[in-house]
């Protein structure tokens, strides 16, 4: 479904934004850190300090599981302005084999996680449904895949 050059781009990036849509048709977008294993793209609900109830992003899955994803890089030289969209069905995953790979995915690809306790927590799987991409999606000199260097 993704090419290599999309595929790469996502892989790259470090922050996509998720658009849900609620039942009444409102939408919301959120930042948020992901990855991708084959053509499934995952996102963790992390420890958020003042969290009461339901987060609107799952809410909004369980009403109307239809999602976009963009991941975009901005710069100030417009030639290297770049974004790719992937669209697909949201299933939030408890937990199971799926749901313990992406953590652990997750968990490789930013550091920052592996000092939260996320196995209790839920897991969003978007299966890639249709994916559209624009501008310049080569990689940039500087860029890696994750922080600590590793690609």
């Amino acid at each position: 479904m993704l090419t290599d050059e999309q595929r790469k781009f996502l892989e790259t990036e470090r922050v996509a934004r998720l658009a849900t849509v609620d039942a009444a048709g409102q939408p919301h977008v959120v930042p948020i850190c992901y990855a991708l294993i084959g053509d499934v793209a995952y996102f963790t609900i992390d420890q958020k300090p003042k969290r009461r109830g339901e987060l609107k992003r799952i809410a909004n899955i369980k009403a109307n599981p239809k999602t976009a994803l963009v991941a975009d890089r901005y710069d100030e030289d417009w030639s290297k302005l770049g974004w790719v969209m992937i669209q697909g069905e949201a299933e939030i995953l408890e937990s199971g084999d799926l749901h313990d790979r992406a953590q652990a995915r997750l968990s490789e690809r930013y550091p920052q996680l592996r000092a939260m306790r996320l196995a209790h927590l839920p897991v969003i799987a978007i299966e890639i449904a249709h994916v559209m991409s624009w501008g310049c999606l080569e990689a940039m000199p500087g860029r890696q895949e994750n922080q600590s260097g590793q690609s």
